[in-house]
């Protein structure tokens, strides 16, 4: 697997934020598996549900594992080493008005400083560093939206959680980089999915859809479902007929396993892993499309190595050949 040097060179471009120059991230790596939708309508044709398996995670905040931070570029770039994801990440305000990339409201979980990420400026979050999921303090930075919208393009697609970055300031951004092929917005409301769609008919949407009186209700909010992915839920889809109901409108499922299923993967011996990869084929099984996952690099090999994407999204998907693992 291809690691990220920690003292990587340094961006030949540095981005600005709210008229203040920013420390650079680390140099990008080329991914691996990149997966490129090019432009707005081929981005909703690859979330169109048509019955073929789609060999994507979706990455919770991007994949940590040690050495590597949530919502973390290098941590996106090791995922993209070992499969094709898609990156659901955390935007959160500074004081200053700048928008970072941080799931928790504090800092004193995942980085070297203590307190409200809203009560520090860009400049304070910029000379913090983050910690893995062990604790142990890394070279890596908080990124800002605006250098992950920059650095995604033609590698992957952005999922942009909420946290404190409402639904009009998110599809600002992603106008600003141009990003309606490769970011989607994460909303909890019908009305927030109506907003998105008014402000800018590109912008897909993850919605959450976890029965079938949801159901009915999105169905009535002239939203199309060729913007949206369903969000079905944390736990194994039960009603199996709301996951057709869905498919026959156009749309994709996903199911999370960061809060049942990935923990008991993540201490799992070789025969229970076996035991645990079959759970997580029940969920595509019974018609989950998407898995959100904490452990993207274990679950996207143990369910789509060697697993070829459909021909008719064939083009989405690229394979480097120069960062192939020995």
């Amino acid at each position: 697997m291809i690691v990220q040097n920690s003292t990587s060179v340094l961006l030949g471009l540095l981005l600005v934020s709210v008229g203040q120059a920013q420390q650079p991230l680390e140099a990008p790596v080329s991914p691996r598996y990149a997966l490129d939708a090019q432009s707005p309508q081929r981005l909703r044709q690859l979330f169109r549900y048509t019955g073929e398996t789609l060999p994507v995670v979706s990455a919770h905040r991007g994949g940590a594992r040690t050495g590597f931070p949530e919502n973390c570029l290098a941590t996106f770039e090791n995922t993209l080493q070992s499969t094709f994801a898609i990156m659901e990440i955390d935007p959160r305000m500074s004081r200053d008005g700048a928008i970072v990339v941080h799931h928790d409201a504090t800092l004193d979980r995942t980085t070297t400083g203590s307190g409200r990420v809203s009560d520090h400026t860009l400049e304070e979050l910029m000379k913090l560093r983050l910690k893995d999921p062990e604790g142990r303090i890394t070279d890596h930075r908080i990124p800002t939206l605006d250098e992950l919208l920059e650095w995604a393009r033609g590698k992957t697609i952005l999922v942009l959680d909420q946290k404190d970055v409402s639904v009009e300031e998110r599809v600002r951004k992603i106008e600003e980089h141009r990003a309606e092929a490769y970011a989607m917005l994460i909303v909890y409301s019908f009305e927030g999915a109506q907003e998105c769609y008014r402000l800018n008919p590109n912008v897909m949407m993850e919605v959450m859809i976890p029965d079938r009186a949801k159901f009915h209700e999105f169905d009535q909010t002239g939203v199309p479902w060729s913007n949206v992915v369903a969000f079905v839920g944390h736990t194994p889809p039960q009603d199996i007929e709301l996951l057709r109901m869905i498919h026959a409108k156009g749309a994709c499922c996903l199911a999370g396993t960061s809060r049942n299923l990935d923990r008991t993967l993540a201490f799992s011996n070789e025969p229970e892993r076996m035991s645990r990869e079959l759970e997580y084929r029940k969920l595509l099984e019974c018609g989950v499309d998407l898995i959100e996952t904490d452990l993207p690099v274990d679950v996207g090999r143990m369910l789509y190595d060697g697993v070829t994407p459909p021909a008719s999204k064939a083009s989405y998907f690229r394979v480097s050949p120069n960062n192939c693992e020995e």
